[in-house]
């Protein structure tokens, strides 16, 4: 039977453990948390902390410093621009990636202008994915190519939180600003097969050495700021609308240091790439039933403080590779084991409770309801009673005759007669606070003071012979003989007071209550002796002597020798159980 509780115990947990992967892996499929997912990359961003940034990128920003000084609303003269672009060219910048669209035709003088310095600095110029051809410059320049320039879209890849947290590779028709400007000074291929990639942010907005653009155009900043660098033009005035959310902080960065550090993760080797699907999958099937099959050796406690140990180092290792450079999955792993300790932890407490509910009812059988529970609160996590030596009064019964009577009967009438008589026998004791230990036939073996401790333990013991000579006999008897069944039998009872081992013994197939010892081999003695006196009732000194009332009404019975021992054991009982 327990091995079947066993093999009961085991399919509900690898059930449960089937069932939180199966639930992860379709919330997975779902997306259905992609947005608590988002939020854990950011949070590792905020732990990461800053990073220094490339220091051959660098971003010149209209900001609003420059609006304030030019006395000016966008956009600006475009002959403003030129300068701009002049002044990098001059200054030796590397690469300018200008992040303004210029489109139409405006005053012909601040065109030429315009085309002018893109011929000499040959920029990477931002436009937007739009139906026709991509328009870069105006007039009398139709193509960007023409004018020396690359062109690139600037639109950014926002996920549905509005955060740009990756860089595309591009559009319908021109590489993404970040690639196009990276391909312009890389040795290297960039495969599209790359993107979309996470981007390798540094810090919040600020992080990327930035000047401003009004003192570029007036010649105010250093050469040596520029030479050598790629450097990012754009906006960073609220009022012109480019400026986006991203994991680097709760201030919203400008596009041009987004781009800018666009261009530093590829130009890094996108040092950030999420894990291979698989491993991922690995992950999340491993979590999800870790809480199973550590339940298949420890308890739910154990299990939990387990599950809480392989969470708490799920979460640094997930730190650790994002140092290193790897974006794993957190929610779904972290769904999936949650999932399983909490239904594990379900199935241990069920099956606990089951056990200790069958342990409870066999208890129930043998030892008063009032002390059950404080029985049960002394058992271990394997359901067993721990061994103590403990002072009681142990008693045994027997009935005499009734092997031969039973010969001579039906055995469906030895059975009847059996139960009425061992449920006499047992309720007498049960009544006065015993505990029935087994029976033996006709034969019945109880204890007082065991398992729990009960001062008056003899006077429960007497209390409970005298009712099972005086009364409970005698209604057997009556039974018996009103079923024309004979007129009664005579029975043997034995108690002795002392130390007894209390516990529960057995296999893990069958386990019972035990109380052995001396004290126990003396009781039984002086029941097997009871036939050789006229009395069914022997009590050994042992027990008169812790009686509270000094053993009031009970007579001598002589004494008896037993085996082993050279001194002879003074006997009491009861002039009604003669």
């Amino acid at each position: 039977m327990r091995t079947r509780r066993a093999r009961r115990r085991t399919g509900l947990l690898a059930a449960t453990g089937l069932l939180a992967l199966l639930v992860a892996l379709g919330a997975r499929a779902a997306g259905v948390l992609d947005a608590l997912e988002r939020d854990t990359v950011d949070a590792r961003f905020a732990v990461r902390g800053e990073r220094v940034a490339r220091d051959d990128i660098v971003t010149v920003e209209l900001d609003g410093r420059t609006l304030g000084a030019l006395g000016l609303r966008p956009p600006l003269p475009r002959s403003m621009h030129a300068r701009v672009m002049d002044r990098l060219r001059r200054d030796g910048a590397r690469l300018i990636a200008y992040d303004f669209q210029f489109i139409g035709p405006t005053e012909p003088r601040e065109d030429r202008a315009l085309i002018a310095a893109i011929r000499s600095a040959r920029p990477v110029l931002a436009t937007h994915d739009v139906d026709g051809p991509p328009l870069a410059v105006p007039i009398d320049a139709r193509s960007a190519a023409r004018a020396g320039a690359r062109t690139a879209t600037v639109g950014l890849l926002a996920d549905p939180d509005a955060k740009v947290r990756r860089v595309a590779y591009g559009g319908r028709q021109s590489r993404s600003f970040a690639v196009e400007a990276a391909a312009a000074v890389a040795s290297r291929p960039l495969p599209e097969r790359d993107f979309p990639a996470w981007i390798d942010y540094r810090g919040p907005p600020g992080t990327v050495p930035t000047y401003s653009f009004v003192d570029v155009m007036r010649g105010t900043v250093p050469a040596a700021r520029f030479r050598g660098k790629i450097v990012v033009v754009g906006a960073s005035d609220p009022i012109l609308k480019d400026v986006f959310a991203t994991p680097a902080s709760d201030v919203p960065m400008p596009g041009a240091e987004i781009h800018a550090a666009s261009i530093a993760t590829i130009l890094d080797g996108l040092p950030l790439r999420s894990a291979p699907a698989v491993a991922d999958v690995l992950v999340l099937v491993a979590l999800a039933l870790l809480a199973p099959v550590l339940s298949l050796g420890f308890g739910a406690l154990k299990v939990l403080a387990g599950a809480l140990a392989a969470l708490a180092a799920f979460v640094a290792g997930l730190q650790v590779a994002f140092a290193a450079g790897t974006v794993m999955e957190a929610t779904y792993p972290v769904v999936g084991l949650l999932l399983s300790a909490a239904g594990s932890a379900v199935v241990e407490l069920r099956t606990t409770v089951r056990e200790r509910e069958r342990l409870r009812r066999n208890f129930a059988r043998f030892v008063p309801a009032a002390v059950v529970d404080d029985v049960m609160s002394r058992t271990d996590g394997d359901l067993r009673l721990g061994g103590v030596t403990i002072d009681a009064t142990v008693l045994f019964c027997d009935l005499r005759g009734f092997t031969r009577w039973a010969e001579a009967v039906p055995a469906a009438t030895v059975i009847e007669a059996l139960n009425r008589y061992l449920s006499e026998m047992s309720e007498a004791i049960l009544a006065h606070g015993g505990t029935v230990v087994s029976y033996m036939g006709d034969g019945i073996m109880a204890v007082f003071g065991a398992p729990l401790e009960q001062p008056d333990h003899a006077d429960r013991a007497l209390a409970a012979a005298r009712e099972m000579v005086g009364v409970r006999l005698p209604r057997f008897n009556a039974w018996l003989a009103t079923s024309g069944l004979g007129e009664g039998f005579r029975i043997g009872l034995g108690l002795n007071s002392g130390p007894v081992s209390s516990g529960n013994v057995g296999s893990e197939e069958r386990l019972e209550y035990a109380a052995v010892g001396d004290t126990t081999n003396v009781a039984a003695r002086l029941e097997a002796h009871c036939p050789e006196t006229e009395f069914q009732l022997l009590v050994s000194e042992a027990t008169r002597a812790l009686l509270r009332d000094g053993g009031d009404g009970l007579i001598g019975a002589g004494e008896i020798v037993l085996r082993g021992r050279q001194v002879a054991t003074r006997l009491w009982s009861d002039e009604r159980a003669r």
